[in-house]
């Protein structure tokens, strides 16, 4: 038989490579997708990537068992969510390869000034630290009144960028906050 570019290009869909090579593999590639994710738990979730919000579908294998981590086997867009109805940019696509990163970060890291070297601290001791320094540089910049003598109750030495998949609740508590510190700089990714 004569297997021109374009029959050959066409292969992928099962009734050309029957006929070339003499078998049908439809059957095998439909089960080779259902095998990935057959014995799988879904778990839907938000691309963190930007303001659009996509929705995710985790796949994860493990037994369920406490104290154990489920491994992360395949994301896929999810066809039910309204805003992306299943399709995924390509930096949503790539969200696996961002969770099974070898390199991504699990615990708060410093670098302290003079040093070539990041070191791991404990999160009690990051938060500690971050609330200390804030509170430091307000105590440091706040600016009561004006040049005119006006109450202004301002800091403008500390800005706030929110995220996008941050919760309306989170974003309320968030804006509360620091407007009760007197920032002025408050934004959110979400409206970029």
């Amino acid at each position: 038989m004569d297997v021109n570019r374009r029959a050959f290009i066409k292969a992928g869909s099962g009734a050309i490579v029957a006929s070339v090579l003499g078998f049908d593999v439809r059957p095998a590639y439909a089960q080779s997708k259902e095998l990935k994710i057959a014995r799988t738990t879904e778990t839907r979730s938000t691309c963190p990537y930007c303001s659009v919000s996509c929705g995710v579908i985790i796949h994860t294998l493990g037994d369920k068992a406490k104290n154990v981590t489920p491994q992360v086997i395949h994301v896929e867009g999810d066809p039910d969510h309204p805003i992306n109805r299943g399709t995924l940019c390509p930096k949503g696509s790539s969200l696996q390869q961002d969770i099974l990163n070898d390199r991504r970060l699990l615990k708060p890291q410093v670098r302290r000034a003079g040093s070539d070297r990041w070191e791991d601290i404990a999160w009690d001791q990051a938060i500690d630290e971050v609330a200390r320094h804030i509170k430091k540089t307000r105590d440091e910049t706040f600016i009561a009144t004006d040049a005119q003598g006006r109450t202004v109750n301002r800091c403008e030495s500390i800005a706030w960028n929110g995220g996008c998949t941050d919760t309306n609740e989170f974003n309320y508590l968030v804006v509360k906050s620091m407007r009760s510190m007197g920032l002025t700089y408050i934004e959110n990714q979400a409206r970029v």
